[in-house]
């Protein structure tokens, strides 16, 4: 309710006001263990709480990620401050504008990281060529500069990743091997895992039972990555081994017994199987190598590498809302682990909130209950509040 700060600090003497169209503009953030005051002055101001001797979470920044189209001058830290190995992640349910702040951290970087989840995600950036929604791609994508991995934790559609990549591209962004790197060690979403999802979830609406799924595989690619019954990336590389084509063939089985006994679908051929790979490979295998060597080395060198969560640490599968969660770990501590460098710790950490809170799916969201239907559909309408994703209707609600 009250800052207290130097000369130059945001100041709020009085409590804050309702949530009005102006706030729907705000993300706030909390950065652990650095600090920010250099940072872009025309885009943060530094805040220092009156407590901030006697807590241990650093400097609170408010800043507006949509309050320009274009992105800022590049923002240089002190001499002697570095930003060597940064987790970005989200603090609440997801939506809450990492997209942006990794996007604008992208110009001081030189190699951003995905460490986990899929194409469930939805980070948005806008800047001057327009709004782009990216999936599975990092969001420092459209710095021409920037090294952009997916990294081992990930669960990678292809076949959307093509369709991404192709959207981008025809916008004037060029992707090439030495852009984008793909984890050898990164799990392949099967076609079949979009199918089992949407098959589930279905099932599941008719109890009202529905977990609230993107139906995008991500829980089944999961799934079958801990049952050992699914493909890395790197196995497209080696498809004429025998040992390869041996587990796909009992992969394969094992699911046409899962989708016929359970929802009675046709069986899937494995020629048919055997060539979607062939076509993926011929597609990707430029693009798939060891990263977390890559990452490593840059480490090594004196690189800035961001490591960029999806959705946010409530939906994380062991310290989130199960069983209202994604399916992997979208905490910081995941974040070396899911990129490929598990002997390495983040040296900074930043979480990123939004004023208020919004939620997509099912499970519990207490701060709706706060506030009137009108005022949950006014809010959604300001802020833009669908999912980048999905574009769904996101449940709202005031900052809890």
């Amino acid at each position: 309710r009250r800052f207290r700060g130097r000369s130059g600090c945001f100041k709020a003497d009085a409590p804050f006001p309702r949530v009005s169209p102006h706030l729907t503009e705000l993300r706030i953030i909390y950065t652990l263990s650095i600090r920010a005051r250099e940072w872009n002055k025309t885009v943060f101001r530094s805040l220092t709480p009156p407590m901030a001797a006697h807590r241990p979470w650093g400097r609170c920044l408010l800043i507006c990620p949509k309050i320009s189209t274009t992105r800022p001058p590049r923002a240089d830290f002190q001499a002697g401050e570095t930003m060597a190995n940064t987790v970005i992640i989200g603090a609440q349910w997801g939506d809450e504008g990492k997209g942006k702040i990794v996007d604008m951290l992208s110009a001081q970087s030189q190699v951003i990281v995905r460490f986990q989840g899929g194409n469930n995600a939805g980070h948005t950036v806008v800047t001057n060529q327009g709004k782009f929604v990216l999936n599975l791609l990092p969001s420092g994508i459209l710095h021409p500069d920037v090294i952009c991995i997916l990294g081992d934790g990930m669960v990678v559609d292809l076949e959307h990743l093509t369709n991404e990549i192709k959207q981008i591209e025809d916008r004037g962004i060029q992707i090439n091997p030495k852009h984008l790197k793909l984890s050898k060690k990164a799990t392949i979403s099967m076609p079949w895992h979009r199918i089992q999802d949407e098959l589930e979830e279905n099932r599941l609406e008719r109890t009202g039972s529905a977990f609230g799924s993107t139906k995008r595989g991500i829980a089944y690619a999961y799934s079958d990555k801990y049952r050992k019954k699914t493909l890395r990336l790197g196995d497209l590389l080696h498809l004429d081994d025998t040992a390869v084509q041996a587990r796909l063939k009992t992969i394969l089985e094992s699911k046409n017994l899962e989708l016929a006994g359970c929802y009675h679908q046709e069986p899937m051929s494995y020629p048919a199987l055997l060539d979607w790979c062939r076509e993926q490979a011929e597609r990707f295998s430029k693009y798939i190598c060891d990263t977390g060597t890559f990452i490593d080395k840059a480490l090594s060198c004196g690189k800035k590498v961001i490591l960029e969560a999806q959705l946010g640490a409530l939906r994380d599968i062991d310290y989130g809302i199960f069983p209202y969660t994604s399916s992997s770990s979208t905490i910081s501590a995941y974040g070396p682990i899911g990129a490929g460098i598990p002997g390495r710790h983040a040296d900074h950490v930043v979480g990123v909130l939004k004023a208020y809170s919004t939620c997509v799916g099912a499970g519990p969201f207490v701060a709706e209950n706060a506030v009137s239907e009108k005022w949950q559909q006014d809010l959604r309408e300001a802020g833009g509040e669908f999912g980048a994703a999905t574009g769904r209707p996101r449940r709202v609600g005031p900052f809890d």
